[in-house]
């Protein structure tokens, strides 16, 4: 039986796994998924690198949501912990680091006034075009 300590690092390497997939780094999360299982079966590590493509996939899909997602990995980590105790460091890491910003979105606002085309607002009113001659 784990400590809620031990399940508090599973849930928060789930909660990581789940981040990585929402941005779209599966690769990335394959790399430190391969170190979080080294100390298990070859049979662990191919379950946890086919776990992300599948929810890779649903999520991408919407066939999953976010918390089930979270919920199988906790349940997954939690298994691998308890069966692999010394692997709660490699679990800490993975809990400890979230995946790093693919991009970020600015939001701004923008007020015009006055006469003219503003770039980036509405145009309200004619638009006469000329070709240079009168």
């Amino acid at each position: 039986m784990l400590d809620e300590a031990a399940v508090a690092v599973a849930t928060g390497a789930a909660s990581n796994v789940v981040a990585y997939l929402l941005q779209g780094r599966a690769d990335a999360l394959r790399a430190r998924l391969g170190a979080v299982f080294q100390r298990g079966t070859a049979e662990q590590r191919s379950t946890a690198l086919q776990a992300v493509e599948d929810d890779s996939v649903a999520l991408a899909q919407h066939t999953v949501t976010e918390a089930a997602a979270t919920a199988r990995w906790t349940g997954f980590l939690t298994a691998y912990l308890a069966a692999y105790p010394e692997a709660r460091t490699d679990l800490e890491a993975l809990a400890s680091a979230a995946p790093p910003a693919t991009r970020t979105i600015n939001i701004g606002s923008q007020y015009n006034h006055g006469s003219g085309t503003f770039i980036g607002g509405d145009n309200h009113g004619g638009v006469t075009v000329t070709n240079g001659a009168d």
